[in-house]
C-alpha cells in the first residue's frame, strides 16, 4: 500500500498532466439540475431526459471501453455509465474529459456530468455520460472505512464523506433546532439574538471563559446563559421572546456536556411555571417527532414514551426515598460525610447547594422519565420565584428523560430587593473560591427596579438531541474541541512550515 507521500506525488503528477491538457482542476463553475435522490424517486418521469449532475466520485470500475462510476452527493448515490464512444467529441478547451483522460480521475474527486437517465443492463438506475468535467482534484486518499473515534472527531469531514449515518445525524440536529424555532414562532414568539460577550455573565452556575476586547480595552466573559439579557427585553416590552445560539461553560468534557454547545431559552410574560410545564411538554413532543419521526425511544435500560402527559415528582421526596435524608435539615458537614461514603468527590469550595445537586445527580441516572422534577429547594434556585405556600421551595421545574436533565425552567423572580439578596449570597460564594457561583449583576438589578413583568422562562440545550440520538456529546456536534495536533505525515509533507506543536 502506497504511503501518503507516494499517493500525493501520484496525484500531483495527475494534476500537472491535467493542467498540461488545459484542464483547470479547480474551476469555479458547476451545473446541477437535480440532486441524486430525486433521480431515483422520479425515475419514471425523468427516464430518457438529460441532466447535469454533480458530486463526489466514490468508485471507478473500468472494463475496456466502458467505465462505471459511482457518484455521491448529499442526498445519495447514482451509477454513471461512461462509454468511450460517447466522449469522442469532448473538447478540452471546454474542460471536458476524453475517455483516455479518465485515468487522471481518482476516488474522492468532485466531478460534473451531463447525460441521459437510463437503466443499466442489470436494471440499475444510471446516467449515461455524454460530458464529464472535473470540479476538484483530491491530493489525499479518501478512506474506504473510518471507525477510529479519534479520527472521526478530529477529521469530521472524512467521517461525513464516507459514513452516511453520520451525515444524517447532523441533518437531524439541524431539524431539531429548526423545529424548535417553528414551534415558538407558531406561538408568536420572536427570536432576538443576543451578544455572546458580556461584562458580567450569569443565569447559571458555571465557570465562564474570559477574553479581552481591544476596541474598549476591557475584559469580557463569554456568556454562560441567554437568561439575563432576555429578561431585560421583557422589561423593554417584549412578551414572547427566545434566542438560540452557543453558550460557553469552562468546565470538563463529559458524555453529556461540552464547554461550548448550542442552547435555546424562551421567556413568556404573564405566565408562570405551571403554564411553562404544559407548554414545554408540547414543545418537546413537536420537536422530537419532527426530528426523529417517533416519540418512543430506547435509552440504555429505559423505554421512553413521550406521548402521554408527564408525571411530577417532588425533589425532597425523591431524596428522602433514595437516601433517607431531609434536604432542608441536613447540614453541610453531615452532607459532605454522606457524599464521601458514596464515593462522590467533594471539593473544598462545595457548598450546600452544590453538594445536594451532586447527590441528586447520583440518583438521576436511574430515573427513566419523562417527568417533571418540582419543588426544588429555594436555596438552589437563585433566579426563581418562591412557592406561594412554602418559602423553602421554588417555582422551578426540570425535565428528566432517560436519567438526564434536559430542560430547566421557572417562574422568573422580578423582585429587585429579593434578587439582590440572592445575588449577594452567590457573590460571597465566588469570593470564597467557587468560580461557578453566579456573579452579582448590578445592571440586572437596576433593570428590575424599572420593572419586569411576571414571566415563565425555560431553556434546553442540544443535550436533549444527543440523548435521543443515542450519542455522546462529542459525537453529537460536527467539530468537537480536542487538543491541537498536526499529524506526523503532514509535518513530513510540509517540513518548512511553522507548526504549532513544534514551538
Amino acid at each position: 500500500m502506497a504511503s501518503l507521500k507516494e499517493y500525493r506525488l501520484e496525484q500531483l503528477d495527475k494534476l500537472a498532466k491535467l493542467r498540461k491538457l488545459g484542464i483547470d482542476p479547480y474551476p469555479a463553475q458547476a451545473i446541477q439540475d437535480s440532486d441524486l435522490i430525486n433521480i431515483h424517486k422520479n425515475f419514471n418521469q425523468v427516464q430518457g431526459q438529460t441532466y447535469w449532475l454533480a458530486g463526489r466520485l466514490m468508485t471507478i470500475r473500468q472494463h475496456g471501453k466502458i467505465t462505471f462510476l459511482d457518484l455521491k452527493d448529499q442526498s445519495g448515490h447514482l451509477q454513471l455509465i461512461v462509454r468511450s464512444e460517447n466522449l469522442t467529441s469532448a473538447q478540452l478547451n471546454k474542460q471536458q474529459f476524453r475517455y483516455e483522460d479518465l485515468q487522471l480521475l481518482t476516488r474522492g474527486d468532485f466531478i460534473n456530468v451531463y447525460g441521459r437517465i437510463t437503466k443499466s443492463q442489470r436494471g440499475e438506475i444510471s446516467l449515461e455520460v455524454e460530458i464529464l468535467k472535473l470540479l476538484c482534484k483530491v491530493l489525499r486518499p479518501l478512506p474506504l472505512h473510518l471507525e477510529d473515534i479519534e479520527t472521526c472527531r478530529r477529521r469530521r469531514y472524512l467521517d461525513l464523506a464516507i459514513n452516511p449515518e453520520v451525515q444524517k445525524r447532523f441533518i437531524r440536529r439541524s431539524i431539531f433546532w429548526q423545529s424548535t424555532r417553528d414551534f415558538l414562532n407558531q406561538h408568536n414568539f420572536f427570536e432576538i439574538n443576543l451578544p455572546v460577550l458580556e461584562h458580567t455573565t450569569g443565569g447559571a452556575e458555571a465557570k465562564p471563559f474570559t477574553t479581552h476586547m481591544d476596541a474598549l480595552n476591557e475584559d469580557f466573559y463569554l456568556r454562560i446563559s441567554h437568561e439575563l439579557p432576555l429578561k431585560k427585553l421583557l422589561s423593554g416590552g417584549y412578551e414572547r421572546i427566545y434566542d438560540i445560539g452557543p453558550r460557553f461553560r469552562n468546565e470538563h468534557h463529559s458524555d453529556e456536556h461540552l464547554p461550548e454547545h448550542v442552547a435555546m431559552e424562551f421567556y413568556w410574560a404573564y405566565k408562570d411555571w405551571q403554564d411553562g410545564m404544559e407548554f414545554t411538554e408540547n414543545l418537546i413532543r413537536y420537536v422530537v417527532e419532527k426530528t426523529f419521526g417517533t416519540l418512543e425511544f430506547s435509552i440504555g435500560d429505559f423505554n421512553i414514551n413521550l406521548k402521554s402527559a408527564w408525571s411530577r415528582h417532588d425533589y425532597s421526596d425523591l431524596m428522602r426515598k433514595h437516601y433517607d435524608i431531609d434536604v432542608f435539615q441536613i447540614g453541610l458537614k453531615d452532607l459532605r460525610s454522606f457524599l464521601k461514603s458514596l464515593n462522590i468527590q467533594v471539593e473544598k469550595i462545595d457548598n450546600l447547594s452544590s453538594c445536594i445537586d451532586k447527590l441528586f445527580k447520583n440518583i438521576r441516572t436511574g430515573l427513566a422519565g419523562p417527568f417533571w422534577l418540582v419543588n426544588i429547594p429555594a436555596f438552589m434556585s437563585p433566579l426563581a420565584k418562591l412557592d406561594d405556600s412554602n418559602s423553602n421551595l421554588s417555582q422551578r421545574f426540570q425535565a428528566i428523560i432517560g436519567g438526564t436533565e434536559v430542560a430547566n425552567g421557572f417562574s422568573e423572580l422580578n423582585d429587585p430587593i429579593d434578587q439582590l439578596k440572592r445575588m449577594e449570597k452567590q457573590q460571597a460564594l465566588r469570593q470564597a473560591g467557587n468560580q461557578e457561583a453566579q456573579m452579582l449583576d448590578i445592571d440586572f438589578i437596576e433593570m428590575l427596579e424599572y420593572g419586569m413583568p411576571p414571566a415563565c422562562g425555560l431553556g434546553y440545550s442540544e443535550r436533549l438531541f444527543w440523548l435521543l440520538e443515542g450519542v455522546m456529546a462529542r459525537d453529537g456536534v460536527p467539530f468537537p474541541h480536542l487538543k491541537h495536533e498536526i499529524s506526523q505525515p503532514t509535518q513530513e509533507i510540509y517540513p518548512n512550515l511553522y507548526l504549532r506543536n513544534k514551538i
